[in-house]
């Protein structure tokens, strides 16, 4: 079933220049209506204009007025979901166990409902063919570098995840033509990842970013967009956790791609790293 119409809306809402955002906020505001209704009256009703309708299809990234109408139409269909829930003072164990569950398992369905298969595919062709990827966040984000640069490792592919962005500034100076850089920034607007990708792109190195869904300085300088949820998180998110959880489920996708494309030789290489960890733990 196709899905995640509302969630791109709500995702893309506040970038979106005051013509979109009349047509996006009544169809969130009344998605039923959109499914019997022509472009033309949708823009009626919202009291906008038939081209404002078609550049929001453009906006959200579906082909589109018909695309639309067949992802809202999923969303109205799914069992109702929870939403991002926030812990509350004197919130007992048991209580935040399930709020962050709940909000895991949000972050993850929203991601999955906006994964685009065909960058994913790129960005899998790319890491691919890639002699080496140059993984780089700031803060949270770094873990992520760090966790796509530990899985890559493991099947024989060259990754680097430095934090020191003038270190990485060289590595890419010097990057091989087939080299990679994967800038990973929830916002999509933290500097040192933009400035980065920017570099890379006067280098000619390809470039993949991992955002938040909708439009940002590092998506608009990198070759391939993936995206997580940009579903507002709650407030007390403590170390970015929903966010955490979608971009280390990309990278996840992202490797088991990259590892599907020669699977043999991949069981191999992770059966040799499992092999020479386990020669460590041995005991003497």
């Amino acid at each position: 079933m196709t899905t995640g119409g509302l969630n791109r809306l709500r995702s893309i809402l506040p970038q979106l220049p005051p013509s979109e955002k009349k047509v996006a906020q009544f169809i969130l505001e009344q998605p039923e209506k959109l499914l019997h209704a022509t472009a033309s009256e949708i823009s009626q009703m919202a009291g906008s204009s038939s081209a404002a309708v078609i550049r929001l299809c453009k906006s959200m990234g579906v082909k589109g007025f018909q695309e639309l109408k067949v992802r809202v139409a999923g969303d109205l269909v799914k069992v109702p979901e929870t939403g991002y829930r926030d812990i509350e003072s004197g919130e007992t164990l048991a209580g935040i166990t399930q709020k962050t569950l709940s909000n895991g398992i949000q972050s993850l369905t929203d991601t999955a409902e906006l994964m685009d298969y065909g960058q994913m595919e790129a960005a899998v062709e790319a890491l691919a063919g890639a002699k080496t990827v140059h993984c780089f966040g700031i803060g949270a984000s770094s873990l992520i570098a760090m966790d796509a640069q530990q899985k890559l490792l493991r099947i024989h592919k060259n990754a680097t995840a430095f934090t020191d962005t003038h270190l990485v500034a060289s590595l890419i100076a010097n990057a091989e033509a087939d080299d990679v850089l994967l800038g990973i920034s929830f916002s999509g607007e933290t500097q040192e990842v933009a400035r980065l990708l920017s570099l890379a792109q006067k280098r000619g190195v390809k470039t993949i970013s991992l955002t938040k869904y909708g439009s940002s300085a590092a998506a608009s300088l990198a070759d391939i967009n993936l995206f997580t949820s940009a579903s507002s998180e709650a407030p007390l998110r403590s170390a970015a956790t929903a966010s955490r959880f979608a971009q280390l489920f990309v990278i996840d996708v992202l490797f088991m791609g990259v590892a599907t494309k020669e699977f043999d030789q991949t069981v191999q290489y992770i059966d040799r790293s499992r092999e020479a960890i386990s020669f460590l733990k041995e005991s003497k």
